[in-house]
């Protein structure tokens, strides 16, 4: 009878215990917020984002191209179980694996060096895929690419969209401010990238109306919600140009 007396309180304490450890000891995850916006149309620095010269004429354009970014927690910011607790209820803030955004085995300047060389190539392949939208030859055009402190691929699809929407006569946005997310392939075709639910709060505060996502994104848009912004899914640069020209036109866009 002592045994099965004490059972109970002896479970309860270790319970106690094991509660009071996790509250106590640092967690392998890091916190992601809403990062910065940028307009493709506009400046960065007191230079054009997109810089285009050369014989190919480049048009006026209105409304803003904001490509989205998340922040991440430092790599060494202890996060415990009551503030992880915290975010996970929080909109506004995300809990992922520390290993996600942090890599084991790289340091954090071996993670910021991969960003600025993915960064590199998502200007590249946006230059590439939207030069053969427009039937362009990058011998005769030149385009460059001016944008700080924001690194990784997710950026290529609105760095396309700007090159294109300078590069035609017309209003690509209809006078709205468009953000959105997607890598790119030289060949046009929109990758997924991860961080919808943070960009999608980026957007919103920055006062856009529409968010332009990849279309395989579409379903944690759906579990998230869209803020009350219209989403429009895409899978390719000429896609993107036809969903947008649509909803200047009154016609049928496409929608998660």
């Amino acid at each position: 009878m002592a045994r099965t007396k004490l059972t109970l309180p002896v479970s309860l304490l270790l319970v106690a215990c094991l509660l009071g450890f996790a509250f106590l000891v640092p967690m392998p995850y890091v916190l992601i917020t809403p990062g910065s916006v940028a307009d493709t149309l506009g400046d960065d620095g007191g230079r054009p984002v997109v810089e285009i010269s050369g014989p190919a004429p480049v048009y006026p354009t209105t409304g803003h191209l904001l490509l989205t970014t998340i922040h991440a927690s430092g790599r060494n910011e202890k996060h415990r179980l009551g503030s992880l607790l915290s975010a996970w209820w929080d909109e506004e803030e995300s809990v992922v694996p520390r290993k996600s955004i942090y890599p084991d085995g790289k340091s954090v300047e071996q993670v910021v060096e991969t960003n600025v060389k993915d960064m590199v190539k998502s200007q590249d392949s946006a230059t590439v895929a939207a030069l053969r939208y427009l039937g362009k030859s990058p011998e005769d055009v030149k385009v460059t690419l001016h944008l700080s402190d924001v690194g990784g691929p997710s950026a290529g699809l609105f760095f396309a969209l700007g090159i294109v929407d300078k590069m035609t006569e017309g209003q690509l946005t209809g006078g709205r401010t468009i953000a959105g997310t997607g890598a790119i392939d030289p060949n046009g075709k929109v990758g997924e990238i991860g961080g919808l639910p943070m960009k999608l709060l980026a957007a919103k505060r920055a006062g856009a109306t529409v968010f332009v996502l990849p279309r395989g994104e579409c379903g944690e848009a759906g579990r998230v919600g869209s803020g009350g912004l219209k989403l429009i899914p895409v899978e390719t640069l000429s896609g993107t140009v036809d969903a947008l020209n649509a909803l200047n036109a009154g016609g049928k866009v496409p929608s998660c």
